[in-house]
């Protein structure tokens, strides 16, 4: 049965890619994309990534797709003709298609136990996580802890990615156009006229929060961590931007506490990492910071993981603020 909802799931997102090429309707792609993501998801969930199911649900179907609809308000609706060479494009992507088809038949079966990536670090990863770390979720000790220095880099992508997206879109000096006065534009006031979408949001909105919480909190015990809560809880504020407007949710959340959320998050895990080594252990080596080396690990994960999921909200809602803030210069 899950074999069979697996094909049905690869089919729909074939025939979803296909319809997001052949759409010249680009308010139509960004949906299908926002479907594709979701599809993507369920894939993911299938196949027991459950981490990277909840990341992709948050990023690729939610604010991803907000931010799309962002860009879009800024261009037209329709997507210009191609004047390129479509046979040549064609025979890449299916010479491409061909060379993936056969690298498949390489591949080893489905779940089998005895594949070339479980036969490297993975059984050292399960037999030792217990005695070192003593936690259920084995990837968010792999991640936060065995591998520390790979999320530590990850955060900081994340971070420069941030600020390169906030220095491309860096409001301007206000234009005139030749008018005596500046044009001042409303601040969006969201669909704070739709009664339905509102009541709808203000319900969700509690329920977000609480389980961006729940992931961030939980990681250890279930799937999820600071990447993971950090888009959830981005969502619930850029849904609350959107039913009450940018003005309102910037009152609630300024620009200058999501730059704290940035750089905070990021201080906060190299912090860690410079306690284990004033205390006596490596960077990032969290076993020093309590006298059971066990209770000192948890705090070390529970500690960056938060920095990551501060870094993380930060980035996503600064970034969605800069697009936000084009249409109204």
């Amino acid at each position: 049965m899950t074999v069979v909802f697996g094909i049905f799931l690869l089919t729909l997102l074939v025939i979803t890619a296909l319809a997001i090429v052949r759409s010249t309707h680009l308010f139509t792609a960004v949906i299908l994309t926002s479907i594709f993501s979701l599809l993507i998801a369920a894939n993911f969930f299938l196949l027991d990534a459950a981490d990277v199911a909840l990341t992709e649900a948050a990023i690729g179907a939610g604010i991803s797709t907000v931010l799309f609809l962002g860009a879009l308000a800024l261009t037209g609706e329709q997507e210009r003709p191609s004047s390129g060479n479509r046979p040549a494009a064609l025979a890449v992507v299916g010479v491409t298609t061909l060379i993936m088809i056969y690298a498949t038949f390489d591949k080893p079966r489905f779940g089998d136990a005895e594949a070339p990536v479980h036969q490297h670090v993975a059984p050292w990863y399960i037999d030792k996580t217990v005695d070192y770390i003593d936690i259920p979720n084995i990837v968010t000790a792999v991640l936060a802890s065995f591998r520390g220095y790979d999320t530590l880099g990850e955060l900081f992508v994340v971070m420069t990615a941030g600020i390169g997206v906030l220095f491309l879109l860096a409001p301007g000096a206000p234009k005139n156009n030749g008018l005596k006065k500046p044009v001042v534009d409303r601040p969006s006031e969201g669909l704070r006229h739709y009664l339905i979408p509102r009541v709808v949001g203000r319900l969700l909105i509690p329920f977000i929060l609480l389980f961006g919480l729940y992931v961030q909190f939980h990681g250890e015990y279930g799937p999820g961590g600071g990447f993971q809560a950090g888009a959830i809880v981005a969502a619930a504020f850029i849904l609350y931007a959107l039913l009450e407007g940018e003005a309102q949710a910037l009152r609630v959340l300024p620009s200058r506490a999501l730059l704290g959320l940035i750089t905070g998050g990021a201080l906060l895990y190299c912090g860690v990492g410079a306690a284990g080594i004033l205390l006596g252990g490596n960077f990032l080596d969290y076993s020093v910071l309590h006298k059971d080396p066990v209770t000192g690990q948890h705090i070390g994960i529970l500690l960056i993981e938060l920095g990551v999921g501060m870094t993380v909200t930060g980035v996503l809602l600064s970034v969605f603020h800069a697009f936000a803030a084009r249409g109204s210069r």
